[in-house]
C-alpha cells in the first residue's frame, strides 16, 4: 500500500528538507524515489498541483519588482504638471479667469484628438480657480465635469440633467417626468443660491449626436431665466468639425471661443513618458529604448499621450505576469495588439445603434456566406440584410447611401476592409472582409446583442 500525503513545505526547517528520510511520528517520509522500491509510481494531484502554481503566481507579485506607483500611469491621474500644454492653459486662465469676480464667461470649447491634454488641462485650472476662491465672496463658484460618453448619461437629454441635478445636491428619479420638469429642478436647483457655475462637458460632439442640438440650445437659453445665478459652458471635443455640424442658430446662442490641442511629436511624448516612468517603475527595469518605442507608436496615432501612457503600464503588467525582471521591447509590442484589440471593442460598445446594427449584419453575413461558401460579401448583399433585420425588429431603416457611409467609417477604423471591384459596363461594386479575428468578432457580437437586446 502506498500513501500519498501532500506536505506544504513552508511549516519544515531548512535543515529538515535537506534530509533524504525522516520522521514524523510513526511516519516516514522519502524525498528520494529510489528509496520507495521500483513498483511505486509517482502520484501527483492536479488540484494541488494548481493550488502551488496559484501560490507561485501570487508571491511573485507580492514581490513586486516592476512598479513603484502604478497609479501614476492610469488615464485617470492629474499630475502637478502638464508638460508642452502651457500656451493652451494659459489661454484658457485667461478666458476663465472672470468667474473669479462672479462675472459669466464666453462659452469655451476645447478641440483635438484623443490624449492631446484637453481634459487634463481643465481639470488642472478647476484645482486652480477653486483655491482662488475666496471664503467670503458673495457668491459661490461651481465647477462641475461630466463625461458625456458614458452609456448611462449621454443616451438622453433627462439622464444629463438628471446627473448635472445629482452632482448639485440634487435627486430625480431616473426615469418617468417629463423632461420639462427636469429642467424646471435643474432651474430651481442652480437658482437656490447665488452662484457661478461653469459646466465641463467632455466628448460634447456624442451628446449632440445621441440626443440633438436642441440640448445645447436649451442649455445655452437657460440663462435667460435665471435671476440670481449663471452659467458658462466648456465643451471638449474630439471632432475638430463638431460646430461646423451644428444648427446655425444653436451657433450664434453659443458666443464661443476656441482652442484647439494639437497632437503631442514623438519627442513630447518621450519627455511625458520618461517623467512618468521615473515615478511609476521602480530603479533599472525599463529597458533601453522602450520609452523611444512607446513614443514612437503613439506619435503615429496621432500623438496620443494618453495611448503612450497604456503602452508602457501593459507592457509592466505583462512583465510581471512573466515574471521577468525587465521591461522588454517585446512587450511594447505585446502591449500595442492588446490596446489595438480593446480599442476596436470599445468603437464597437460606443457606436450609435444604426451603426451597430450595420457592423450585426456584416459580422452575420459573413459568418453564413462562409458557412455556405458562398462568394465575396459586396454592399448590396449587406443592406439587404440590415433592411430585413431592421423590419423584423421594427427599427428606422437607413438609406443604402447613408449605410455605405457606414460601411466607409468601418473601413477607416480598421474594423473591415473594403475593396472596389469594376464590373466593366456592370459598374463598380465594394467587396467586404471582416479585418478583425475571430476572438474580436465573438465579443463583438455579445456587445452589439447587449446594446441591442437581441439574442
Amino acid at each position: 500500500m502506498v500513501i500519498i500525503i501532500y506536505i506544504n513545505f513552508k511549516f519544515f526547517p531548512l535543515d529538515l528538507l535537506t534530509q533524504t528520510v525522516f520522521s514524523i511520528g510513526n511516519l516516514t517520509v522519502c524525498f528520494n524515489n529510489k528509496k520507495l522500491g521500483a513498483h511505486t509510481k509517482m502520484i501527483t494531484n492536479p488540484h494541488i498541483n494548481m493550488n502551488l502554481e496559484i501560490e507561485q503566481i501570487f508571491d511573485s507579485f507580492d514581490k513586486n519588482t516592476i512598479f513603484k506607483n502604478k497609479s501614476l500611469l492610469q488615464a485617470d491621474y492629474q499630475p502637478e504638471e502638464i508638460p508642452h500644454r502651457q500656451e493652451q492653459i494659459k489661454q484658457i486662465a485667461s478666458i476663465l479667469a472672470p468667474v473669479l469676480r462672479g462675472e459669466k464667461t464666453s462659452n469655451l470649447f476645447l478641440f483635438g484628438k484623443t490624449g492631446t491634454g484637453k481634459t487634463l488641462s481643465v481639470l488642472y485650472l478647476r484645482e486652480q480657480l477653486l483655491k482662488r476662491t475666496k471664503k467670503d465672496s458673495d457668491f459661490k463658484l461651481r465647477i462641475e465635469y461630466l463625461n458625456c460618453k458614458l452609456k448611462k448619461i449621454s443616451d438622453t437629454e433627462y439622464r444629463i440633467l438628471a446627473e448635472l441635478i445629482k452632482k448639485m445636491g440634487g435627486r430625480v428619479p431616473e426615469t418617468g417626468l417629463p423632461t420639462q420638469a427636469v429642467y424646471s429642478k435643474f432651474i430651481e436647483i442652480v437658482e437656490s443660491e447665488k452662484q457661478l457655475i461653469v459646466l465641463v462637458l467632455d466628448e460634447i460632439d456624442q451628446t449632440v449626436k445621441k440626443i440633438s442640438n436642441d440640448f445645447l440650445y436649451n442649455l445655452t437659453r437657460i440663462n435667460s431665466e435665471l435671476s440670481n445665478s449663471q452659467i458658462c459652458i466648456i465643451g471638449i471635443s474630439n471632432d475638430l468639425t463638431f460646430l461646423d455640424q451644428v444648427d446655425p442658430r444653436v451657433r450664434s446662442s453659443l458666443s464661443e471661443e476656441e482652442i484647439v490641442f494639437s497632437p503631442y511629436n514623438a519627442l513630447q511624448l518621450k519627455d511625458i513618458l520618461k517623467k512618468r516612468a521615473e515615478l511609476a517603475f521602480k530603479k533599472n527595469v525599463v529597458e533601453e529604448g522602450v520609452i523611444e518605442k512607446c513614443a514612437a507608436f503613439a506619435a503615429r496615432e496621432h500623438g496620443d499621450a494618453r495611448r503612450a501612457l497604456d503602452l508602457l503600464r501593459i507592457a509592466g503588467e505583462l512583465t510581471e505576469r512573466d515574471n521577468s525582471k525587465k521591461i522588454k521591447l517585446k512587450y511594447i509590442d505585446e502591449a500595442n495588439k492588446k490596446i489595438e484589440r480593446d480599442k476596436i471593442l470599445d468603437v464597437i460598445s460606443t457606436e450609435p445603434r444604426q451603426f451597430q446594427l450595420v457592423l450585426y449584419s456584416i459580422i452575420n453575413l459573413s459568418e453564413q456566406f462562409s458557412k455556405e461558401k458562398k462568394g465575396p460579401l459586396f454592399t448590396g448583399d449587406v443592406y439587404n440584410y440590415y433592411q430585413d433585420f431592421c423590419l423584423k425588429n421594427k427599427t428606422d431603416v437607413l438609406t443604402q447611401r447613408r449605410v455605405s457611409d457606414i460601411i466607409q467609417e468601418f473601413d477607416m477604423l480598421g474594423i473591415i476592409n473594403v475593396k472596389v471591384i469594376s464590373k466593366g459596363r456592370g459598374g463598380r461594386m465594394r467587396e467586404i472582409k471582416l479585418a478583425i479575428s475571430k476572438l474580436i468578432i465573438e465579443k463583438a457580437k455579445e456587445i452589439i446583442q447587449g446594446a441591442l437586446n437581441y439574442v
